[in-house]
């Protein structure tokens, strides 16, 4: 028989040890925990929180530091403060109007680069015995002055080319992100926007929206970009072998899609029938696809998702249509119908195919100074992940490239340099001129510069749009041989 083992009666003192110990543990982790965050938010939060809009804190910082500047990638200053004579201060804007969206405005509010770099412009990183002076003699500090991405000439450029007329360009990096130059037409001047304040708000032409975040438009046939994207991924080894004989209309039962002016393009094979934007091919296509799996490309390229645009923003919106709605498909595969974008979201999906199908995080803001000129904070390219598997991406740019060599961007075909892109007509409204678009970027074999244009109303993106394109290229590659 094997002798069973006592259990230990513990004592009213040591069972109380017990209990304190226990307690002394979870006070200890829970320490441990608040100490953690305490570092993540330092190192990751601080800054988004502190200069948050919401923040009524942050506007008492202008009470003992003077708002730094904002400036170009080559150190043009495009807002600074100015001390009056009456010992207040004035925001100003040099470049009037060129850079209204992109800058923003910091006297009704703040919008643009005013407001995402509020932060910075109100924190003072001067020698901290000159800011203990300061303080004593009743001086405000000199706040850091922040450096963007943004290329004077460039900017400049893109809203000649854009002239009069209603529209965005959108010009970036494809493998950094960084976003070269924000066009919005029209614009407004912001150092007149408190003084007109009142009419800004009720304007019936939206000066205050920056189309090329906040505008969403029916892409047209820069759609089709995707149509092909889900076509090549539905059919990977058929799609090569398609063909399709364009009379100019393309009859699908009761419902009738035409191409551009009702050109008949003949007989097409898929190259061809993407670089001439053939409507009929491609609204046949959009007959042989699963809606619900295009409906998921469409949310992997961020479709009705959130962007990670450091600018205020307008979600794309794509509405799937069912197996059975013959028309919807037909209208939908040729980016008619439902179907909603922004150009700074076709600038990514474009910089996305240029960078091999990784999404880099578009951003602005690119380093900051103190008085001293000295950094005290860089911003670094971020990749957002992969929209596509590279043999995608050069799958499309291969298609893209004939666009310009063979089809309707031709007016971008040159000996400097080769460009990939994609033309789109857009009809919005019976009885107006369609939207002009072009997406693309170059050179084709070696990226360097994703441009989105958008003109209102223009026409045909390859007799609008593409020659806007053509300038911004032509000024980048004209300075950067």
């Amino acid at each position: 028989m094997t002798a069973k083992k006592k259990k230990k009666t513990l004592s009213p003192s040591e069972k109380s040890n017990r209990e304190i110990l226990r307690f002394t543990y979870v006070i200890v982790f829970l320490f441990l925990c608040m100490i953690g965050y305490e570092g993540f938010f330092l190192s990751q939060k601080r800054d988004e929180i502190i200069n948050n809009t919401y923040n009524s804190r942050l506007d008492s910082f202008a009470d003992r530091v003077i708002r730094g500047d904002i400036l170009s990638s080559d150190g043009q200053v495009l807002a600074q403060t100015q001390q009056q004579e009456d010992g207040t201060e004035l925001r100003s804007y040099p470049y009037g109007d060129l850079f209204a969206h992109v800058i923003g405005y910091s006297s009704m509010g703040k919008t643009g680069l005013e407001a995402q770099g509020n932060f910075y412009m109100l924190s003072s990183h001067i020698n901290l015995m000159e800011q203990v002076m300061r303080e004593f003699s009743g001086q405000k500090n000199p706040g850091d002055d922040l450096y963007t991405t943004l290329d004077l000439e460039l900017q400049k450029t893109a809203s000649d080319a854009l002239g009069d007329r209603k529209g965005a360009v959108v010009v970036m990096e494809p493998d950094t992100g960084r976003i070269l130059a924000m066009v919005s037409k029209p614009a407004y001047d912001p150092n007149q926007v408190q003084n007109q304040w009142d009419s800004l708000r009720t304007d019936s032409e939206s000066r205050l929206l920056n189309r090329a975040t906040q505008g969403v438009y029916p892409p047209g046939s820069t759609f089709k970009i995707i149509t092909l994207l889900e076509f090549m991924r539905e059919y990977p080894e058929e799609y090569r072998n398609f063909h399709y004989d364009c009379n100019g209309v393309l009859e699908q039962g009761d419902y009738t899609i035409q191409c551009y002016h009702k050109t008949a393009h003949g007989s097409q094979n898929l190259e061809e029938a993407f670089a001439n934007s053939c409507n009929g091919a491609f609204a046949a296509i959009g007959m042989m696809l699963d809606q619900k799996k295009l409906s998921g490309t469409t949310r992997e390229l961020l479709y009705d998702q959130n962007l990670p645009v450091p600018l205020s923003y307008s979600k794309s919106v794509f509405t799937e249509a069912a197996q059975d709605d013959t028309w919807q498909i037909l209208l939908t595969a040729i980016g008619q119908g439902k179907t909603q974008i922004t150009p700074m979201h076709s600038a990514m999906i474009t910089a996305a195919i240029a960078n091999g199908g990784t999404l880099m995080k578009p951003y602005l803001m690119d380093h900051v100074v103190n008085a001293a000129g000295e950094t005290v904070k860089a911003f670094t390219p971020e990749a957002y992940g992969n929209l596509m598997t590279a043999s995608e991406a050069e799958a499309l740019g291969t298609m893209m490239r004939a666009v310009v060599t063979e089809g309707t961007g031709s007016k971008l075909k040159n000996d400097q340099y080769t460009v990939a892109g994609k033309t789109g007509s857009a009809e919005f409204e019976t009885g107006k001129e369609t939207h002009a678009w072009f997406t693309g970027y170059a050179p084709a074999e070696n990226p360097q510069l994703a441009v989105s244009v958008i003109v209102e109303e223009g026409g045909s993106g390859g007799a609008a749009a593409a020659p806007i394109a053509r300038a911004v290229f032509d000024n980048w590659f004209s300075r950067n041989k």
